[in-house]
């Protein structure tokens, strides 16, 4: 006769696996920009029922914020097992001159990402090691290859560079450097806000409330 332990560790298993066949990429809720103004760029992410307002800070050679050309087109180099979707085709900030780049949210994201068009030649830094490339490849001006420097905190763009690359982190605002050419591309989205911390007063209550609950059962006994 099969015993209890071995039906319970078999269904387990069975649920460990449906789980992992089943994972997905994640919907990304990419930056909706919407207004400009003389080296600022603004506009909204809505992250399930919140509205995260967006700004960018930087000199920019120009923005697209409704209808235009989809540069996000091929797709394919901003799909990956992390990100389900691209962004949308009307919206791009194309930057000319180098300089620095800041990027400020309403509310802290969790894992913020940006999405790349025609990186061509460009040396970037963000100043520390925390950025990845979830995907890259053969995009609307061509293909090429992210060159991560030394010690990981920015990359140079061999090649018309298309993809999207993560900051692992919290964040309220992203800064980095770039040098400058024609035009390259950029957006930014998220699929998370960050968790609202719980005060320590609450921590302390919820402790309290744990220790109690404890001792009632202990009397009990």
């Amino acid at each position: 006769m099969i015993g209890k332990k071995f039906l319970m560790g078999a269904v387990l298993s069975l649920l460990i696996l449906i789980s992992v066949s089943t994972a997905q990429a994640a919907t990304v809720y990419w930056t909706d920009w919407t207004n400009t103004t003389a080296n600022t760029v603004t506009g909204t992410m809505t992250i399930g029922s919140e509205t995260v307002d967006v700004a960018f800070s930087g000199t920019y050679y120009e923005v697209q914020t409704s209808g235009g050309t989809n540069f996000w087109s091929p797709n394919a180099p901003y799909i990956s097992s992390t990100v389900d979707n691209e962004p949308p085709a009307s919206d791009i900030i194309k930057l000319g001159a180098g300089g620095t780049v800041t990027i400020t949210f309403s509310q802290a994201v969790t894992n913020p990402l940006l999405a790349l068009v025609s990186w061509n030649g460009n040396t970037v830094d963000f100043g520390e090691d925390v950025i990845t490339f979830l995907s890259y490849g053969q995009g609307y001006w061509g293909n090429g290859t992210p060159i991560m420097n030394s010690d990981n905190t920015g990359f140079y763009g061999s090649g018309e560079v298309h993809g999207v690359l993560q900051l692992t982190g919290t964040y309220d605002s992203i800064t980095f450097t770039h040098t400058g050419e024609y035009w390259h591309g950029l957006t930014v989205g998220a699929v998370d806000l960050a968790p609202v911390p719980i005060p320590a007063a609450l921590w302390l209550f919820g402790s309290g409330l744990v220790g109690l609950v404890g001792l009632k059962r202990k009397i009990r006994r």
